[in-house]
Order: structure tokens, then sequence, then C-alpha cells
């Protein structure tokens, strides 16, 4: 096999010539502009940047939660781009898992339900299991029947990473997943992200300021005004 076809199907994102720009009052802002990169299956990728730099909108438009003014997306071949809201959510359901700086957990379901939610959503008939066995591994089998509000901080932001993986996605995202955590709380949090990352191979991309958490990603990307540097 030659190493151009090689490269094509070890990539597991692609965009091109990317740009965002919505219509304010003083005219129209440009968020993004002309990006194009490449990312290969099982690479971990920090992004970086000044705060209003573009990252959370790129992040946004290569997940397909948002859709950019110009440019294409392709995630494992198929162009997400040429996609509708349906075909995206499909796509998402499948390859790809979130993890927030706000956590995100549905406030009235217990830690457990919380990661049943998407084996349920995708028809697992071992949801349950699944997501205690998860649960288990992020240190909080002793939590299970806990909502969010009775579970601290960093407890919630493990039930999300359980969440997270427990679909086994290619890819996933994670957009300042410590930002509201204290420093010793947050190293755990990296930690158990990258040893989940390895344990499932999956693609990470994530949106950090922690210039130790980028260090730790194999390739930094560094947006300046909504462009690539």
């Amino acid at each position: 096999m030659n190493t151009q076809t090689d490269n094509a199907q070890n990539t597991i994102i692609a965009a091109e010539n990317l740009g965002k720009s919505v219509a304010t009052a003083d005219g129209l802002l440009h968020i993004l502009s002309s990006i194009t990169l490449t990312i290969k299956s099982g690479e971990s990728i920090a992004i970086v940047g000044e705060s209003g730099s573009g990252k959370s909108t790129l992040i946004s438009l290569l997940a397909g939660l948002d859709t950019p003014t110009s440019g294409s997306i392709q995630v494992k071949g198929k162009t997400i781009t040429a996609m509708n809201e349906d075909g995206r959510a499909d796509l998402r359901n499948e390859l790809i898992g979130f993890v927030f700086q706000s956590f995100q957990l549905l406030p009235g379901l217990t830690a457990l339900e919380n990661v049943m939610l998407p084996l349920e959503l995708s028809g697992s008939k071992h949801a349950k299991a699944q997501a205690a066995a998860l649960l288990d591994r992020v240190g909080l089998s002793h939590r299970l029947s806990h909502t969010p509000k009775q579970l601290s901080g960093g407890e919630q932001q493990r039930v999300a990473l359980a969440r997270a993986f427990v679909t086994r996605p290619a890819i996933l995202f994670a957009d300042e997943p410590t930002g509201n955590l204290d420093s010793k709380t947050g190293t755990h949090i990296i930690d158990l992200l990258f040893e989940l990352n390895l344990e499932n191979n999956t693609t990470l991309i994530l949106v950090t300021h922690d210039p130790l958490l980028a260090a730790r990603c194999q390739r930094t990307l560094r947006l300046d005004a909504g462009r690539l540097l």
C-alpha cells in the first residue's frame, strides 16, 4: 500500500479551508478563517490560544455540533458538512464522546443513570452493567445512586468521563475539562482521561488554557484570532 493511501486511511478528521462568520450589529464577525488540518486516528491533540481565538467554535464544527460558513469537514471519510442535522446527530452517536468544563450531567438522574443514558439511546441491552463497570473504573462504585448535586466537582467530572467513554467513541472532544476544578483534582481527572484514552485507543481533541495539560498531548494546534498558526 502506498504511503498516500495509508495516510488517508489513518486520517480520522480532515478539515479544509474552514471558516465561520456570524452577523452582528457592527457587520460580519469572522470567528474562524482558512482552517485546514488533519488528525490521525488515535492521536491526542491540544487546541490552545487566547480567550476568543475560536477554540470552542473549532471543536463544535469538527464534532458536527455547528456548521461552518465555508469549507468542508470529513470525519472517518464521511463529509459531515454535506449532512443535515439528523445525519450529524447519528454520526455523533456512533463515533463521538464529549467532556465539558461544566460537566453537563442531567440533574434529575443518578450517576449510574447519567452514564447509562448514551448506551440506552444506542439500544444497548447491557447498559446498567456497562455503566456500573465504567463508574467502578473511575473510582465511583460507591456513588452510583447519587445525583450530581450530591457529588463534588471532581466526582461529577469523573461521571462525565465515564459517560463519554462508555460507548467507546472513536473520537473524544474535551472542552476545558479541568476548568472548574482545583489543581489537585484537575490533575487526577487528566490522569484518568489519558488512561481511558490509551485503553480505548480514542482520538483525543481537547481545548485547554493549561500548558501542562497541552504538553501531555502528542501535538498542539495554536489558534490566534481565528487562524491556525
